[in-house]
């Protein structure tokens, strides 16, 4: 446990011993780190308890904020000050400076992570679940980076997790699909065609055609449908995972949609919620009482041709993730699909289970600049930007963290020209290049006398110039936990390029190594190595390389 970590625990026996409240009042966060670095007259902690405690006890915050200042006390707090109406300032010692860095260093990323007497939970996260009908296409690349970063983290904090892509390989659009492909296939052959009049009309269609025709040659005419189908099918998924492959995502799990029909799990899930009352039968279709659970109306489930829908599917495919062992499910999906959430929720409900089980994250539409003009697109005509593309032109490091690089619920612009920069103006360039900085300042001190073997005893030099760059790296296990139940993963793009430039900031006003000041040094470049250390877990999480030059 670090040293924070024991001051809340002992802020937190003090509250519940000196004002006799049940411990329910209390949030798990008592305070918070003071990283701005316009506001550090405010001291280096700040918590709001006294105005949370206020309701409860009945009490002015003001004087619950006086009686916690001059009572409680703390080897790690030399002062503690009021502010406005209650709030409490305050400021740490030198020496919990000291205790920070010799931690930091001795632990370095598992400092960051859960305790170990943390409730940790089993995940499943799925993401980007693209019909296999098409290349991945700029908006994917989205919707691919919230979960694949998100994973990363709740793995990383120690969570059990598997990614998860559900191949949407049922239904109609395979068969369009297949139809489509096969016109395309008598187009080249020479035959009379005809595409189907809502069929995919990209030119992928035309390549893969050209492909098959080299395999198969003239037989091809006399092919099944379901040849076509597929034969599109298995190629089109395989460019998606070679994309995404190159875009630093690995599945753990790739589900196919078909299973859950062919096992007759649709046919379970929904025989159990009739069994619960949840469904009821109009103009001869099954219908989910979806209206009960808050949707905006009742779902059909299945037709009154027989047909089973995609909802079905859906209540089929979360008994499944939840009989897999996982008790947190969570799906990325589009904005279009904005009533989802609502209506699997609804489904986990009625199938007797907790919806708070269940996180679905919304992202908003992606649109490319090109030139300061924005890139048209028409995915019906064939005139699409893909992922591919995307990596193609930036490469995967720039595309991961442009595309992260804003909250998931507004909208984003993926400026091509700023990705292609080699400068400081290019938010990817500024953090790898605060990274190289690192290891080209720890090289220099191998070189120098009275430099070598940089150990937490070295902690104690510290000065003042150090505190708000220990803070700010102190700050991430924060963060991750914050992302964890959050799932706003944008922030840390955010928080490693506000490392960086504290840090750029730092090195511009300080000198790192100084022959005459040995002690000095020693104690800077054991706080290099800490940031160093930090920045490689962030670019870690976020699938960015560390070069170690540039």
């Amino acid at each position: 446990m670090n040293l924070l970590l024991h001051l809340e625990n002992e802020l937190t026996n003090y509250i519940l011993s000196a004002f006799k409240i049940d411990k329910s009042f209390l949030r798990n966060d008592l305070f918070a780190l003071n990283v701005d670095e316009q506001k550090q007259g405010f001291g280096d902690l700040s918590s709001n308890i006294a105005l949370l405690l206020a309701k409860p006890l009945g009490q002015q915050p003001r004087s619950i904020a006086q009686k916690i200042q001059h009572e409680f006390s703390h080897p790690f707090v030399s002062k503690i000050e009021i502010a406005g109406p209650g709030f409490l300032n305050i400021w740490l010692t030198p020496q919990a400076y000291v205790t920070l860095a010799e931690t930091l260093f001795e632990q370095q990323e598992q400092f960051f992570k859960l305790e170990k007497n943390t409730q940790k939970h089993t995940f499943n996260v799925e993401f980007v679940s693209a019909n296999p009908t098409g290349p991945l296409h700029l908006g994917h690349g989205r919707g691919g980076i919230i979960g694949d970063v998100l994973g990363n983290v709740l793995r990383f904090l120690g969570h059990s997790v598997t990614k998860e892509f559900y191949i949407n390989d049922a239904g109609s659009q395979i068969q369009k699909l297949g139809a489509s492909f096969k016109a395309r296939c008598l187009e080249q052959l020479g035959f009379e065609f005809q595409l189907p009049e809502d069929g995919y009309q990209g030119e992928y269609l035309k390549e893969l055609a050209a492909k098959c025709i080299a395999q198969y040659g003239s037989a091809l005419p006399e092919k099944s449908d379901e040849f076509f189908a597929q034969y599109a099918k298995t190629e089109l998924l395989e460019a998606i995972k070679k994309t995404l492959i190159d875009y630093g995502i690995h599945f753990d799990t790739w589900f196919s949609e078909k299973t859950l029909h062919d096992s007759g799990a649709i046919t379970q899930s929904l025989k159990r919620l009739e069994e619960r009352d949840q469904t009821y039968v109009q103009d001869h279709a099954l219908w989910f009482r979806s209206t009960t659970y808050g949707d905006d109306k009742d779902r059909v489930v299945r037709k009154a041709n027989g047909e089973l829908t995609y909802a079905a599917a859906d209540i089929a495919y979360l008994e499944n993730k939840i009989s897999r062992g996982f008790d947190k499910i969570v799906i990325v999906l589009g904005q279009d699909h904005h009533s989802y959430k609502q209506r699997l929720a609804g489904f986990l409900q009625a199938l007797g289970y907790k919806a708070d089980m269940l996180d679905v994250i919304l992202y908003q539409l992606v649109t490319l600049k090109e030139s300061g003009e924005l890139v048209r697109m028409s995915k019906r005509a064939g005139k699409i930007v893909t992922l591919r593309d995307i990596i193609d032109t930036v490469g995967k490091d720039v595309a991961r963290f442009f595309y992260l690089n804003r909250k998931a619920d507004a909208h984003l612009d993926f400026d091509i020209d700023l990705a292609l920069k080699k400068t400081e103006e290019n938010p990817v360039y500024y953090v790898q290049y605060a990274y190289v900085r690192t290891g080209s300042i720890i090289q220099k001190g191998h070189t120098q006398e009275g430099l070598a073997q940089i150990g937490p005893h070295d902690a104690v030099n510290l000065g003042q110039e150090e505190q708000l760059l220990l803070k700010k790296i102190v700050s991430l296990k924060n963060l991750l936990e914050a992302i964890s139940s959050s799932n706003q993963t944008h922030s840390l793009t955010y928080y490693v390029l506000e490392l960086a430039q504290l840090f750029h900031s730092y090195y511009a006003k300080n000198r790192v190594i100084d022959a005459e000041k040995i002690d000095q040094s020693r104690a800077r470049l054991l706080l290099i190595i800490i940031l160093r250390n930090t920045f490689k877990t962030c670019l870690d999480l976020l699938g960015v390389s560390s070069p170690d030059k540039m």
